[in-house]
């Protein structure tokens, strides 16, 4: 409850996680956060951005589908078979069949994406791969995870 109080809040005003503060630049926003974090160490380790001023763009635009189209559903999902059971709240099974069937059209579209690329982004992985990973690794271990096989089977 710490992030709902003061002097939290002054980093996320709406007294969220994540939050960052680096010297004066305070920052909220996971995706906000991890770009920062990217650029200000792209010369240590695995680049995550790309500097090349016509991929730069596709990597920005698989970036918002990512937060605009595939994490909605998948983090309603993750909510209502991963942390509802866990703190003793009864799912929604409307709420998951919806969620599911808005997630099986974007993981249509990311199929035909990845036929012409290897990454959603641009080759190499990059920040927008990385996005995904946290509700893929929750959904993966849940029944939803037959969404992710359909859309790789009707791809074969």
């Amino acid at each position: 409850g710490e992030h709902k109080k003061h002097p939290y809040l002054s980093l996320n005003p709406f007294g969220q996680v994540p939050a960052l503060e680096d010297g004066d630049l305070k920052l909220l926003e996971s995706r906000a956060i991890t770009q920062y974090i990217a650029h200000v160490y792209a010369d240590n380790g695995y680049q995550l951005i790309l500097q090349d001023s016509k991929k730069m763009p596709i990597m920005s635009i698989w970036m918002e589908v990512e937060g605009q189209k595939f994490e909605p559903p998948a983090s309603g999902l993750t909510w209502e078979l991963g942390i509802k059971p866990i703190i003793g709240m009864t799912t929604d099974d409307a709420a998951v069949k919806e969620s599911e069937a808005q997630l099986s059209k974007v993981l249509d579209v990311y199929e035909t994406r990845l036929a012409e690329s290897k990454y959603l982004g641009e080759t190499p992985f990059t920040l927008v791969d990385l996005h995904h990973i946290p509700n893929i690794y929750y959904l993966m271990s849940s029944k939803v995870k037959e969404v992710f096989d359909s859309a790789v089977v009707l791809s074969a």
